[in-house]
C-alpha cells in the first residue's frame, strides 16, 4: 500500500508544474514562483510518504 502523502505529493508536484508552466507562458512571475513552491512542497511530501512506506515495510517483516 502506498502512503497517502506520496499520492498527494505527486499531485502537488504536477499542479505546481502546470502553474509554473502557465506562469512562464503568460509572463506572470508570481504564478511561476507559486508553481515552483508547490513543486518543492510536493517533492518533500512525496519523500515523507516514501519514508513512511519504508518504515511500514521494515515493521511488517
Amino acid at each position: 500500500m502506498v502512503d497517502r502523502d506520496r499520492i498527494e505529493g505527486a499531485a502537488k508536484q504536477a499542479k505546481g508544474g502546470l502553474k509554473e508552466a502557465a506562469g512562464k507562458i503568460t509572463g506572470d512571475e508570481k504564478l511561476k514562483a507559486e508553481g515552483a513552491a508547490d513543486k518543492a512542497a510536493g517533492k518533500v511530501q512525496n519523500a515523507v510518504g516514501g519514508v513512511k512506506d519504508k518504515i511500514r515495510e521494515t515493521l511488517d517483516k
